[in-house]
């Protein structure tokens, strides 16, 4: 199609062609058409003088058309042998011409909305994940987030920045949890000083082949990036095998793309309780609040010297305070109203994020987007891995877990607990049932009779269970039943209403919740007698060990929401 086929495309800004659809709320491309259109019918210009009994219609002349000749009005008393031609309303002959032009415009803005999204795929690089995330976010469920900095100086004006060569190092990582129904999101940040263990790493290099990079302990977590030719995909391995939560997608951006994100959408707000004069990170900024973006915003994410105890702790600090403030930016009316400042957005962020395998398109992208918007930044809470001085070292520079309160932090991410009060979207009315099956009387544990079966826990689940149960609990009239029919997510406990005490007692030894009673009826077991069913799911962690979800996420030390503006001190 050529230029003029295209409504001149191609000397027109994109970003004044997109409008806001009220009925979808997304932007669509809206191209001027670059023919004159044919012009719409008018009144019925008045006969000539002279014309007499002629008549014309009303319709105008048309191009490659022959126009009808002139009849004679009949004699007065006579009908005419034609019947005379009804007249198409105005309405409807506008509805007519309009119809054809608004054809040919959407064929034109088809055929440049679809330059202009292969442009936007063409801007992005994407790498392997080899194998290390679950394969991509799925809408229906929570989603975890590996967004990772480094330290890799790309762009002018970066020599300043960081290691002067580095391949790109894990400067900045932070792993963000989307809860399943999107009401709430918790962004931990892991500091890259952190001493871990770095897993063996399968990664593809740039022939296409593949490699295993061997593992090394008790190592900063950000050589798991970039040294001996780590790519982003270990990092997500290291991660995993750190937290127990398996990333769904990763995303990488180095110095140059905090510089030109800020740019996109019109620099961020931050702010400072002192004076800041970083000869280091090149920060010089005044007591109060800022708004960066550039150089400014890149100087501020890098600091460290100047503020808190001048450490790595401290800059992740000013990391989630910025961080913050782009999340507030991006979901202002100011932004999400302006397609010139969107379409930026697009053009800057495709060019400035390198994504897993799996986000390798502007429509994947998209439908990520369109999952984080879901978030109210209120309920988007910033915290860091708990972490404690390396005791191994007499002057202070790394970090490791704190064992005591790390392991509840992670656990409560894996449940999708909410580290801010949030009104959950499952009705009180389910949660008050869900509660009362716990309530009224027990029976004793040697008068339990239970079937276990193995719905999707690790092989030999059942087997331990019964083991533990018989050997320790006292419940004797208890029976391995083998596989389920299906696999579970989550344990469940079905009984009859006559077998409720008998259940109440299984439910307080296995530290189940009310969620997981299921009222219904009871089964024989092998030897013809009525029991109550236990089906371990895939939440089963071993024989003794709760299955109550916690509600409540753990104390942490630090703690922001991604809707206030805290000052850095």
């Amino acid at each position: 199609m050529d230029a003029q086929g295209r409504g001149r495309a191609d000397n027109i800004d994109p970003a004044d062609q997109w409008v806001l659809n009220p009925n979808t709320g997304e932007y669509e491309l809206r191209l001027t058409p670059s023919a004159p259109q044919s012009p719409v019918p008018g009144p019925r210009k008045p006969a000539p003088p002279g014309a007499g009994g002629t008549r014309e219609t009303s319709a105008p002349e048309i191009p490659g058309q022959r126009r009808r000749r002139a009849e004679p009005e009949p004699p007065a008393g006579r009908r005419s042998r034609r019947q005379p031609v009804k007249k198409k309303s105005k309405a409807k002959k506008v509805l007519l011409w309009t119809g054809g032009t608004m054809a040919f415009v959407l064929v034109a803005a088809s055929a440049a909305g679809y330059l202009y999204i292969k442009h936007l795929n063409d801007n992005i690089t994407s790498v392997s994940d080899d194998g290390a995330s679950t394969g991509g976010f799925s809408k229906d469920k929570a989603i975890n987030l590996l967004i990772i900095g480094t330290d890799k100086r790309t762009g002018s004006g970066n020599e300043g920045y960081g290691d002067a060569g580095s391949v790109g190092h894990a400067d900045t990582t932070i792993l963000l949890h989307i809860s399943k129904d999107r009401s709430n999101a918790t962004a931990l940040s892991i500091p890259r000083d952190l001493i871990v263990d770095v897993p063996d790493c399968q990664t593809q290099q740039s022939d296409g082949s593949e490699k295993v990079i061997a593992g090394t302990e008790n190592v900063r977590f950000n050589t798991s990036l970039g040294q001996d030719g780590r790519t982003a995909s270990c990092t997500v391995r290291t991660v995993t095998e750190l937290t127990g939560v398996q990333a769904d997608n990763f995303m990488v951006a180095d110095f140059n793309a905090v510089k030109t994100l800020t740019d996109a959408v019109g620099g961020v707000e931050v702010c400072l309780a002192k004076d800041i004069d970083d000869s280091d990170s090149h920060l010089k900024l005044s007591k109060g609040t800022h708004n960066i973006s550039g150089e400014t915003a890149l100087a501020f994410v890098r600091t460290r010297h100047s503020v808190g105890f001048g450490g790595d702790l401290s800059r992740i600090q000013l990391q989630q305070q910025f961080l913050s403030a782009l999340m507030r930016k991006l979901s202002s009316n100011s932004t999400l109203t302006s397609p010139t400042k969107l379409l930026k957005l697009a053009e800057v962020g495709t060019k400035a994020l390198t994504v897993d395998s799996q986000l390798d398109s502007i429509g994947k992208l998209k439908d990520l987007g369109l999952e984080l918007g879901k978030l109210n930044p209120k309920n988007l809470t910033f915290t860091t891995i708990p972490v404690l001085d390396n005791p191994a070292e007499k002057v202070k520079a790394t970090v490791v877990l704190n064992d005591t309160k790390a392991p509840a932090v992670f656990q409560a991410i894996k449940d999708d607990v909410s580290f801010t009060a949030v009104k959950k979207k499952q009705a009180q009315a389910s949660k008050d049932a869900a509660a009362a099956r716990l309530e009224g009387s027990k029976s004793a544990a040697s008068a339990v009779r239970v079937r276990i079966l193995n719905g999707g826990a690790p092989p030999g689940s059942a087997q331990e269970t019964l083991s533990w149960l018989q050997n320790q609990e006292g419940v004797l009239k208890s029976e391995n039943a083998g596989n389920a029919d299906a696999e579970l997510g989550k344990t469940t406990l079905e009984y009859a209403p006559d077998q409720a005490d008998q259940a109440r007692e299984l439910a307080s030894l296995m530290g189940l919740s009310g969620s997981a009673m299921k009222p219904g009826k009871s089964v024989v077991n092998s030897q013809g007698l009525p029991a109550i069913t236990l089906t371990l799911g895939k939440d089963f962690q071993g024989a003794g060990v709760s299955l109550t979800t916690p509600t409540k996420a753990p104390d942490v030390d630090s703690k922001t929401t991604a809707d206030k503006v805290t000052c850095a001190k």
